[in-house]
């Protein structure tokens, strides 16, 4: 493993810390990510209860923001009852927003290294292209063998690249349809609870 990459030279530096700040986000965001965490199991049946019977508060409120982000939907539809429909869905749409912004945290740039990684893995095997037919300017063609195994090192960063770039193209898609998944569902537990709170004034 340390042959190929002395063998791929400088710019495989940069695909190292490309993957590995790849693979941090990705640990970060699958535990940041989970089920638990972004919509705690009977969340939303508990504020419906107690929107119900009008026991929640300011404080109750700012609490629920803060537990978790179907917390801080289910807050905002409870902030807006009683409003106009359509005041009330801008308000829960922007919140949407927020949360979404919130939940993508770091997954551009996972797609950037996706996209990058490629691009500096194709980049690094034109140096070394470049660096071998500059060898052979100065010094002959030499053995073929030798030829042919300069050409094999610098293939290496292509490879590298790909390496880096495919798993992180995976895990950001792998993500975002994550994200896409609770957001439905929490959309479908927003729009219960806005119906359960507001359905003596349609």
């Amino acid at each position: 493993m340390l042959e190929l990459v002395k063998a791929g030279g400088w710019p495989m530096i940069p695909l190292l810390l490309l993957s590995l700040a790849a693979l941090s986000i990705v640990i970060e965001r699958f535990w940041a990510l989970r089920k638990s965490t972004v919509m705690p199991v009977g969340l939303a049946t508990e504020v419906t209860q107690w929107a119900m019977k009008g026991k929640i508060e300011a404080g109750h409120l700012s609490a629920l923001e803060a537990n978790s982000p179907l917390g801080a939907l289910l807050a905002a539809v409870v902030e807006v009852r009683g409003k106009h429909h359509l005041q009330r869905s801008e308000r829960i749409e922007d919140v949407g927003r927020h949360i979404v912004h919130r939940l993508e945290k770091f997954l551009p740039a996972l797609g950037t290294i996706a996209s990058v990684g490629p691009l500096l893995g194709l980049f690094g095997t034109v140096v070394g292209m470049i660096q071998m037919f500059l060898g052979i300017l100065d010094h002959g063609m030499g053995d073929v063998n030798q030829l042919a195994g300069g050409i094999g090192k610098a293939l290496v960063c292509t490879a590298t690249g790909m390496i880096v770039a495919i798993p992180a193209l995976i895990m950001h898609r792998t993500l975002r349809a994550r994200i896409a998944g609770y957001m439905i569902d929490m959309e479908h537990d927003a729009m219960a609870l806005d119906d359960a709170l507001n359905k003596d004034a349609h």
